[in-house]
C-alpha cells in the first residue's frame, strides 16, 4: 500500500517531503458537494479504498458544529488518521467552500506541510442545497452528489450544482425500483442541463459501485500531472 510514498522531484526542487509543494507540483484538489443524505461522505470513503494503492491522498472533510464526517472516515479506516482533517465551519456549509475559505485551505496546507507532496486532496462539503460550489481558489474541480431517493426531478430542477459542476454523480440507483425513480428520466433531464459534461450513476452497496467515479479521477489526475509537468 503506497499510503506514504512521496513523488521524485526535479533535482535542486527544495519541496521535499514536510514541504509546502509549488503550485507546479501540488496535489490535485477535488471538491465534492451535494444535498444532505446523498452519500458524500460515503462516496469519499468509497474513493479511498478504490485509490488508496496506487495514490498519495489525503481528505478534508466539512461539518457546521461537529466533526462527524471526519469521525466516520476514521472509523472506517479508509486512510491513515494523519490524512483526515476536519474542519467545523459554524456557518451555513457553503460559506466554507466558496466565501471564506481560509479554514478549508488552512486544512490543505497542514496536510501538505505534515505530509509532503500528494496526489489528490478530497474536499467534502457540508450537505447543502443545489446552489452549491466551489471556490476556484480551493479547488481545481467539483463533483456534486445526488441520489435517487430525493426524487427523479432533481436533474430536472438544475442549480449551479447540477448544471455546471465537473462531474454530477447520481447515487443510490438501487433504490430506484423502490422510490419510484426512473434513471433513464434522470439520465436525459440531466444531459439536457449539462449538455457534454459527464454524469456517473453510482450503486455504493455493490462491489466497486464507485468505479464512474474513481475511473473519472485517474482521468483528471492523468490530464491534471500532464498540464503541470
Amino acid at each position: 500500500m503506497h499510503l506514504h510514498h512521496h513523488h521524485e522531484l526535479p533535482e535542486g526542487n527544495p519541496h521535499g517531503p514536510g514541504s509546502s509543494p509549488s503550485p507546479r507540483h501540488r496535489a490535485l484538489r477535488i471538491g465534492l458537494g451535494g444535498p444532505v443524505g446523498t452519500g458524500k461522505t460515503a462516496t469519499v470513503a468509497a474513493l479511498c479504498r478504490a485509490l488508496r494503492d496506487e495514490l498519495s491522498i489525503a481528505v478534508v472533510t466539512n461539518d457546521i458544529y461537529t466533526r462527524e464526517d471526519a469521525e466516520f472516515l476514521l472509523r472506517e479506516a479508509v486512510l491513515p488518521p494523519e490524512r483526515i482533517r476536519a474542519v467545523e465551519t459554524g456557518a451555513c456549509p457553503h460559506t466554507a467552500i466558496r466565501d471564506d475559505i481560509s479554514a478549508n485551505l488552512e486544512a490543505v496546507e497542514d496536510l501538505e506541510d505534515q505530509l509532503g507532496a500528494l496526489d489528490l486532496i478530497l474536499i467534502e462539503s457540508g450537505g447543502d442545497n443545489l446552489t452549491a460550489t466551489f471556490s476556484k481558489g480551493l479547488v481545481d474541480a467539483q463533483i456534486f452528489v445526488i441520489d435517487v431517493a430525493g426524487g427523479d426531478d432533481i436533474p430536472r430542477k438544475g442549480g449551479p450544482g447540477v448544471t455546471a459542476s465537473d462531474l454530477l454523480v447520481i447515487n443510490k440507483t438501487d433504490l430506484a425500483p423502490h422510490v419510484g425513480a426512473d434513471l433513464g428520466t434522470m439520465a436525459r433531464d440531466a444531459k439536457a442541463q449539462r449538455g457534454d459534461l459527464p454524469v456517473a450513476f453510482t450503486t455504493l452497496k455493490a462491489e466497486d459501485g464507485v468505479r464512474p467515479v474513481s475511473d473519472w479521477l485517474r482521468r483528471r489526475l492523468t490530464a491534471w500531472t500532464s498540464a503541470t509537468a
